[in-house]
């Protein structure tokens, strides 16, 4: 096994114990996440993600772990969400190739999207977001630590542009719920 495999093994069984962090369970709440962790590694749930989803990037890892260790609020907001999912409508159909633009292959050689990405550390850093500004950090070591063979890979995934679907669309219910109950 692989380093890339076995980092994507762990990730989803942290990412399954993450998801049970979510269950009102009160002071059982640790020892559930840890036996969802280790259950999803042991029936194979882990895999099977793995296998349904490919490896997880470093961000939607590090969102499961604040998850884990109960940090509230979460740094995904209903913005962040929302900001996620208009560069995913942009970044996937043309990495899909549907356009003369293949923004994918820029993660391969990344000196041009690195620069992009010292003027968002830059703005994040400014505007105080030290938690996405540690995560944004942890992403480029992820990368450089040769664990993703593509930077894109390292700052997101399906699975989290799914997540920030079903933040935005539960946003969406609140607020349809609101409107009726005027």
């Amino acid at each position: 096994m692989n380093l890339t495999a076995a980092y994507g093994l762990l990730a989803h069984g942290l990412i399954f114990g993450a998801l049970a962090a979510l269950l009102p369970l009160g002071a059982l709440r640790q020892r559930v996440v840890l036996t969802a962790t280790a259950t999803a590694l042991l029936v194979g749930i882990a895999p099977a993600m793995h296998g349904l989803f490919g490896t997880p990037s470093a961000t939607l890892l590090q969102l499961a772990i604040l998850q884990v260790a109960g940090h509230s609020p979460s740094p995904l907001t209903k913005w962040a969400a929302a900001c996620l999912l208009a560069f995913a409508l942009f970044f996937y159909p043309t990495a899909l190739g549907w356009g003369p633009f293949d923004p994918y292959a820029l993660g391969y050689q990344p000196a041009p999207l690195l620069a992009v990405l010292l003027v968002v550390g830059l703005a994040l850093g400014w505007r105080r977001q030290h938690t996405w500004l540690a995560i944004l950090g942890i992403d480029l070591l992820a990368y450089a630590s040769g664990v993703f063979a593509n930077l894109w890979d390292a700052l997101f995934d399906p699975l989290l542009v799914l997540l920030a679907l079903a933040i935005a669309a539960r946003q969406g219910v609140i607020r349809l719920i609101a409107s009726r109950n005027r």
